[in-house]
């Protein structure tokens, strides 16, 4: 497995990884409801260079040639700047949902999504992935770094807890409740 930096071509492949971790939350980004429809606009999204679910703040775990995992990360502090052009096409679609909800604090580095092909699970690509951005985060001078896991998400709980992530409080993001778990670095 190589971990490497996500490139604008790997766009098909994280929309389909992206849209298999965030589920509704998909629909509340896109605005749309239909998957055809939902993948494109996160390809879309995928492709700009500000964006939270930009290449720019992607790693891809490489198996094969294809993507086994992916995981965006980047500074909490960074969110409003990176929510903007998701916020711009929310408006100018016509979507009522016109807001994007607060996930991370800001002087934290955020896991925003983490998402591994099912054909790779127990395959340590989470993990992989994980200890790239817990890397990432440290050489950016972080003392912490965070990330939300649905409460009822209990495989993704077992992983991050197992990897010293703790939980400091419990959030709402899109009418669900998840777990805001932390890591001092």
């Amino acid at each position: 497995m190589q971990v490497r930096q996500a490139r604008i071509e790997d766009a098909a492949q994280a929309a389909e990884l992206i849209h298999l971790a965030i589920k509704d939350i998909a629909e509340a980004l896109t605005g749309e409801t239909e998957e055809e429809k939902i993948r494109k606009v996160l390809r879309d999204y995928f492709c700009q260079e500000v964006n939270r679910l930009s290449y720019r703040n992607t790693l891809v775990a490489e198996m094969e040639g294809r993507a086994a995992g992916i995981i965006i990360s980047y500074y909490g502090s960074d969110a409003s700047e990176l929510d903007a052009p998701i916020i711009a096409h929310l408006h100018s679609s016509g979507s009522t949902n016109g807001a994007v909800e607060k996930e991370a604090e800001d002087e934290d580095y955020y896991i925003d999504t983490l998402s591994v092909n099912p054909a790779h699970w127990g395959k340590r690509v989470g993990t992989c992935l994980v200890a790239e951005s817990e890397k990432l985060a440290k050489e950016k001078g972080y003392k912490t770094i965070s990330l939300n896991v649905e409460e009822d998400n209990i495989r993704a709980r077992k992983l991050y807890s197992r990897l010293g992530y703790t939980t400091s409080k419990v959030i709402t993001i899109n009418h669900h409740s998840y777990e805001y778990m932390v890591k001092t670095l």
